[in-house]
């Protein structure tokens, strides 16, 4: 394919590139998207809100016990494993060319495949606080509590995964490191993403350069503003582009 021919030869050449994901890199694992037709918004559930309802803070401070029902069961992919878009990366960061992955995915798939430099802007699964003194709890922890509610071993506070609910805002950190790796980028990839969700999508405003490549199988608002589209399976596209001669 041409295009990926030209991606191959972008990649080539680059030394400091930055990729930002979303959704598209995760289904590939079979981590379902939120927005798609087989999407978890659209997917039947016996839970009598919708799912962006119940991944509010509102929800979760008044519904505990629901929350978690929700979460453990739509939120947490404990098989999943990395695919060839997350090898890729890593591949491309253990040649000195990637210097980081920003992603808007929790699943932590990034990290077991290997990449070191990965800012996560929603958070992770893997990640959770006791609310009261700020003990840590792995991802096992909440899975096997006894308790509809996990609490704290230390304390006996509510322990909450550090992801980012609605009504909650980024980690500003994460978003000043992105915006700092995004801005000194000469190319930036961006692969399964729609674009459309903020302040996330924001962050493509700080690229200076000319090297804007979009893999997501469908459009984009910004695929007018790319040097190169390709849509197409991100984890196919990465895995072709980085085989150098």
């Amino acid at each position: 394919m041409e295009s990926v021919q030209k991606l191959k030869e972008i990649l080539r050449e680059s030394s400091n590139l930055v990729f930002f994901g979303g959704a598209g890199v995760s289904t590939e694992s079979n981590i379902p998207d939120f927005r798609s037709n087989k999407g978890l918004f659209k997917a039947k559930n016996n839970f009598k809100y919708p799912p962006e309802v119940m991944l509010s803070r509102s929800f979760f401070d008044s519904h505990k016990e629901e929350f978690y029902n929700f979460y453990k069961e739509n939120m947490i992919f404990k098989d999943a494993k990395p695919n060839l878009a997350h090898e890729s990366l890593v591949k491309l960061e253990e040649m000195g060319k990637l210097k980081a992955v920003i992603t808007q995915n929790i699943d932590g798939l990034h990290q077991m495949a290997g990449s070191k430099n990965v800012l996560e802007l929603h958070g992770s699964i893997h990640r959770n606080y006791c609310m009261d003194c700020g003990a840590f709890y792995d991802l096992d922890y909440i899975l096997k509590s006894g308790e509809a509610v996990p609490i704290c071993d230390k304390c006996g506070g509510v322990v909450k995964p550090d992801v980012v609910l609605y009504e909650e805002g980024l980690n500003m950190d994460v978003i000043q490191k992105s915006v700092e790796y995004i801005a000194k980028a000469d190319v930036l990839i961006i692969g399964g993403t729609s674009l459309v969700v903020y302040p996330a999508a924001g962050l493509i405003q700080y690229f200076k350069g000319t090297k804007l490549i979009l893999i997501n199988k469908k459009p984009t608002p910004y695929d007018k503003k790319a040097k190169l589209v390709i849509n197409d399976s991100i984890g196919k596209v990465l895995a072709e582009a980085i085989k150098f001669d």
